[in-house]
């Protein structure tokens, strides 16, 4: 289920680019992810956990980039890095 689910949070972050979240719709999100809309629910509960989800995998993006960032130079090297990827 991991694939369909990161195909819901990719269909749901392309329709977020297109217009506010108020304007999503779960039923378009699911159509776009090639899913039933009782997936998508049962995957994320409603709309306020998909939001959830969308924001927890951004964060995670982050910081990955963070931690990638830090990996490798001196102090000053990671500090610099981490600017860059902030």
């Amino acid at each position: 289920m991991a694939a369909a689910r990161d195909s819901l949070l990719d269909a749901a972050g392309a329709a977020l680019a297109r217009r506010p979240w108020p304007a999503v719709r779960m039923v378009e999100v699911a159509a776009a992810a090639g899913v039933s809309r009782q997936t998508l629910y049962n995957e994320f509960g409603g709309k306020d956990g998909l939001a959830r989800a969308l924001v927890r995998r951004a964060a995670d993006g982050y910081l990955a980039g963070v931690e990638r960032a830090l990996a490798g130079g001196g102090d000053w090297e990671r500090l610099t890095a981490v600017a860059e990827w902030t």
